[in-house]
């Protein structure tokens, strides 16, 4: 079976949107914790747009937030609106702040618990971005040749590493490749494969916050409910459940030795308790009890009033042992 999945730099547009909305909501969380924020924000060719709804009793200054990390030759555009009271009043009361499907997963097959598609794809993009700090993007291909046993790791005889595609901004192929190599080995290496490129970033493309969430959860083998993280707290359960969804799969992979974990979650907006809470431990599917399912109970559980979320918005959300739901 053939198995692929990709990552991006941090110097990706995409992701420098990501690391400006999670930005603007510690910003806000620092000055106010009950803050209330849901920001998009989309960058390109020397202009930032910063748009969404924000309830809160701090003022951070976006612009000078937004010109910190991107430069001060941006203009910086920016549209916050408050909540909507349509949606306040279920969320006064502790319910969800939207409905929605969310998902979690964790494998023994790697240390920790993350697909090894993706593990190495995240790894080798650690590794490239180190020596080229600017935009870019690798994708590994995996085929697992027989079944994997039970057990943490997953020996090599069974897997081999098809091919290993490496597109990084300022980078020349003949230091690459062997750079490339020297990291991880594999039967097909495509380094920049349309060409050595200068000009990325915002400089040669837009981004959008939330547009990575397949790259933020576990890559394209796992399924993901389909919400974005960056720019929301934690009464949207989009984050908050997605968080709470793996930090349960990881339990049950620890705690009840399962070999692979699917958690379930939906909310339903206004209230505090999901519709649906299950999870499928090695094909059999149970109910998920003794954990609280509310926003609140989540924000307690995980204590994220003490997460600095723009860190969860380079490298994944998932996987990475500073993270409390990891844990």
């Amino acid at each position: 079976m053939l198995k692929t999945a990709e990552f991006c730099s941090p110097g990706h547009p995409d992701k420098i949107c990501d690391f400006i909305a999670d930005s603007i909501l510690d910003a806000y969380l620092a000055g106010d914790k009950k803050s209330r924020v849901a920001v998009e924000v989309m960058g390109g060719h020397n202009l930032i747009t910063v748009n969404g709804e924000v309830t809160s009793r701090s003022t951070p200054d976006i612009e000078a937030i937004v010109k910190k990390i991107v430069g001060a030759n941006f203009q910086v555009a920016v549209k916050l609106s408050k909540q909507s009271e349509s949606i306040a009043h279920g969320v006064d009361t502790g319910g969800a702040g939207d409905q929605g499907v969310m998902k979690g997963y964790a494998t023994d097959a790697t240390p920790n618990m993350m697909p090894l598609e993706y593990e190495l794809a995240r790894n080798l993009c650690k590794k490239v971005y180190e020596k080229y700090p600017y935009d870019g993007k690798v994708q590994v291909t995996i085929e697992e040749k027989a079944p994997r046993p039970g057990g943490v790791g997953v020996p090599t005889a069974n897997v081999g590493i098809k091919t290993v595609v490496v597109s990084f901004q300022n980078s020349k192929n003949s230091e690459l490749l062997p750079f490339v190599k020297n990291i991880i080995k594999a039967e097909e290496y495509l380094i920049n494969p349309a060409g050595e490129w200068m000009l990325g970033g915002f400089d040669a493309d837009t981004g959008l916050s939330g547009r990575k969430i397949v790259v933020d959860n576990y890559g394209p083998e796992i399924p993901i409910g389909g919400g974005s993280f960056s720019g929301k707290d934690y009464t949207k359960v989009d984050r908050s459940g997605a968080y709470m969804a793996r930090k349960i799969a990881a339990d049950f992979v620890k705690n009840k030795k399962a070999k692979e974990v699917f958690i379930k979650l939906a909310y339903a907006i206004g209230k505090p308790e999901p519709v649906m809470a299950t999870a499928v431990l090695d094909g059999k599917e149970i109910k998920i009890e003794g954990y609280d399912l509310s926003p609140a109970g989540i924000k307690k559980t995980l204590n994220l009033n003490n997460v600095k979320f723009a860190d969860t918005a380079k490298w994944g959300h998932f996987g990475r042992p500073d993270f409390p739901w990891e844990n």
